[in-house]
């Protein structure tokens, strides 16, 4: 392989990151898969009380933001109904390195950091380490890109 086709081809990932999603109207500011799950069905509020990523449960779901939203708890479900934006993700839950870039990108549950009280969701295990290298950067960045990067 010719090395400009290598370096072509080591970008690639983090192009198809950016423009892995296409961006959604403002009236829809949060991630959701194919199913209408936010987070992919994980519960937001274990990311908080059990410090790890823990699947939420059919019988504990509610709608917030157009997005369906999954507990594994009764408690949970009511700890975020009392107040929603402690514990949504930031950025609509789309991944916190894309809105950095400008983009949306989805998110893999697993790879989350919470900063400053606030949580933050990742594309996979890559980008999570390109975002933890400058975290207060890549956060100062999404955050002046966000709503924006939604029009």
């Amino acid at each position: 392989m010719r090395p400009t086709r290598r370096r072509l081809l080591a970008l690639a990932p983090a192009a198809l990151v950016v423009a892995a999603l296409p961006a959604r109207a403002a009236e829809d500011p949060v991630y959701s898969d194919w199913f209408g799950l936010a987070i992919r069905g994980y519960d937001p509020v274990a990311y908080f009380t059990e410090g790890r990523a823990v699947e939420g449960a059919r019988a504990h779901a509610l709608d917030w933001k157009g997005a369906t939203w999954r507990f594994a708890s009764a408690e949970h479900k009511a700890m975020f109904e009392a107040d929603p934006e402690a514990y949504a993700p930031q950025y609509g839950g789309y991944c916190a390195w894309a809105v950095a870039h400008g983009g949306t990108a989805s998110v893999d549950p697993e790879q989350w950091r919470i900063v400053d009280g606030k949580l933050y969701l990742n594309y996979d295990a890559e980008f999570q380490e390109r975002w933890s290298a400058d975290i207060p950067g890549y956060i100062a960045k999404a955050d002046a890109n966000w709503p924006g990067v939604l029009e």
